[in-house]
């Protein structure tokens, strides 16, 4: 089907959720411009930015959505999940309340989109060491708990922020299928040395770009 190809530049949503100074403007930030501003108004509604990323094989262009995380928008925020393809669930590891109401910004997420959404839950402000109140093996284990994709970051020091949008673009539809693609290739060699017809033409190209 003529369709069914991503475009070469194919556009993806992703919503940034979580309670109010995360740090979900400032990851935004670092990743857009590569810097960090100690003084940041609270966002009020919701701010829009887009950027293309070039990847290994292709490029994309991610629209990036940064909602409030103040109770008077949460009215606001379902409309923007609805048609999202990746939501960024943010808290701070310094505030233990952010980190536990992750659970009912996923339980929107879930609500809206199913399991049609890419979800990550990150632990933002890293650089505040003294001030951890959320362990990395709690965040890891509540991500496991809840199905969902776990990194941490520090805006500030620009810790894993670049990671983080790899892991992302990585996970977005149609990145995931040609993975799954490659390696069900290499699974098939593997597990069925019997089968002539698949195995002498896929053990050739195996060995050709054994990377």
């Amino acid at each position: 089907m003529a369709g069914s190809n991503p475009s070469p530049l194919a556009k993806y949503k992703l919503v940034f959720l979580g309670d109010q100074s995360v740090g979900k403007t400032s990851i935004i930030t670092r990743f857009m411009y590569d810097k960090f501003d100690n003084t940041y108004q609270a966002t009020i509604g919701i701010d829009f930015l887009s950027k293309t990323m070039y990847l290994e094989d292709r490029t994309v262009r991610l629209q990036l959505w940064d909602t409030a995380g103040q109770e008077r928008f949460r009215s606001l925020i379902p409309s923007y999940i609805r048609d999202s393809s990746v939501a960024v669930v943010v808290y701070d590891v310094t505030n233990r309340q952010s980190f536990l109401n992750t659970v009912r910004w996923i339980q929107e997420v879930r609500t809206e989109r199913g399991s049609d959404v890419i979800i990550f839950l990150v632990g933002n402000k890293t650089d505040l060491v003294d001030k951890r109140q959320v362990s990395l093996e709690e965040g890891d284990a509540k991500a496991r708990e809840l199905s969902v994709n776990f990194i941490e970051t520090s805006a500030k020091a620009g810790f894993n922020i670049k990671a983080l949008f790899r892991k992302i673009a990585a996970a977005l539809p149609g990145m995931e299928s040609a993975a799954a693609a490659k390696q069900e290739e290499l699974v098939n060699v593997q597990l069925t040395p019997a089968t002539v017809s698949l195995s002498a033409p896929a053990a050739q190209q195996a060995s050709s770009c054994s990377c």
